[in-house]
């Protein structure tokens, strides 16, 4: 390995840099000499979210010029994902990328889970990343704006990692966008961050979005990978599917799920050409049938949630059950494998992407869709 990628790794390592956009991937793992292509994330798709957006809208000339030393020690060529409809994003990058020869722009429509790394992979260079293949593999490397952000300050400023940028949204008087301490519970952080008072009884807090998100007591911990708290009355649809249960799960599918296909025809994986199915993971599980081949797939589903959330018209809830099945099966040490059932990406996927305005909607979430305006400045 060249060495300033290894220098450049142990910077970024040393500075405790993970995937901010919530998976947590330790990012000095993906800086690898095989890149060909390195892509800024900001499809930030989660409904309420403007972290990402923002971050970059303000930090345009900051966060480009840490892709391009990226780009410049890997040799490869940088490329900025971005939706279209940020327009005061997209006007900050484009007043600034002339200062980066070879750095282009790629414009994103406004679609759930644009982000997904797959479908971003394929959105920006038209390539699909193989079932159970890593995107190095195929020279490429995709990095969350605020992942850039933390390089730039470890970079620059010798910063390591200890705050993170939160958007607070939903039950609360003054949704913000701030930058708060690592550890500081979700408690302090309303307290603290000027967002008024949470204007909903017995609140039920989301940490991670809507979509993919889960449901926290208040003393929960900020992470490096927390990018959102949003605050619901507990009768809302989304804090009622956070209190499931998956035997009761389970059971709701064996008594309720007929078999229709809508979840594995709205997945985007599928769609895709991944061989995962959630109506046979689903057939499976109300048989009781662990030698079922339905399960074989599940390590391919980036749980987006589309199969529970929209598709079923029974409200069960197969991305739940996943899930579990699959945390098992790490638990268990097993791994997502290279699969030779990849088909290939369906015609019908461009008709079947969902639109965020739509699921704002259709999630109950349109009245909390006031925006978030990012705050500078750290909570003490």
């Amino acid at each position: 390995m060249d060495i300033k990628v290894k220098e450049l790794r142990q910077l970024i390592k040393d500075h405790g840099i993970v995937g901010a956009g919530g998976a947590g991937f330790p990012t000095y793992r993906k800086i690898d000499s095989r890149a060909e292509t390195i892509i800024l994330n900001c499809a930030e798709c989660e409904p309420l979210l403007t972290l990402d957006q923002q971050l970059l809208a303000r930090y345009a000339r900051e966060i480009l010029s840490a892709l391009w030393k990226l780009a410049e020690v890997l040799k490869a060529t940088p490329i900025v994902a971005i939706k279209k409809c940020y327009v005061e994003t997209l006007s900050a990058v484009e007043a600034v990328l002339s200062d980066y020869p070879g750095m282009t722009i790629v414009l994103l429509e406004d679609m759930y889970p644009a982000g997904d790394e797959v479908l971003l992979i394929h959105e920006a260079i038209g390539v699909v990343v193989p079932p159970g293949t890593f995107p190095i593999e195929l020279g490429c490397i995709v990095l969350n704006v605020e992942t850039v952000y933390n390089i730039y300050a470890a970079m620059e400023l010798d910063q390591p990692v200890t705050r993170k940028w939160v958007t607070i949204a939903g039950e609360v008087e003054r949704p913000a966008t701030v930058r708060v301490r690592v550890g500081t519970s979700i408690s302090e952080a309303l307290k603290e961050a000027g967002v008024g008072e949470i204007t909903t009884a017995d609140p039920v807090f989301i940490v991670g979005g809507p979509m993919m998100g889960r449901a926290v007591s208040h003393s929960y911990e900020i992470k490096k990978t927390t990018n959102a708290v949003i605050v619901l009355p507990k009768d809302h649809i989304l804090a009622r599917q956070g209190r499931s249960n998956p035997v009761v799960d389970i059971n709701r599918a064996a008594s309720a799920c007929c078999q229709c296909r809508t979840c594995t025809e709205m997945c985007p994986r599928y769609l895709m050409g991944y061989p995962i199915e959630p109506h046979k993971v689903m057939r499976a599980l109300a048989a009781r049938d662990a030698s079922s081949d339905a399960f074989s797939g599940v390590m391919y589903c980036s749980l987006c949630g589309l199969c529970e959330k929209v598709a079923c018209p029974q409200s069960l809830r197969p991305r739940a059950l996943i899930k579990t099945f699959k945390a098992l099966l790490a638990e268990g040490g097993i791994k997502a494998e290279k699969s030779d059932a990849q088909l290939p990406v369906a015609h019908e996927r461009a008709y079947r992407r969902i639109d965020i305005d739509r699921l704002k909607r259709r999630l109950g979430l349109a009245k909390y869709d006031l925006g978030a305006p990012m705050r500078l400045g750290d909570i003490k």
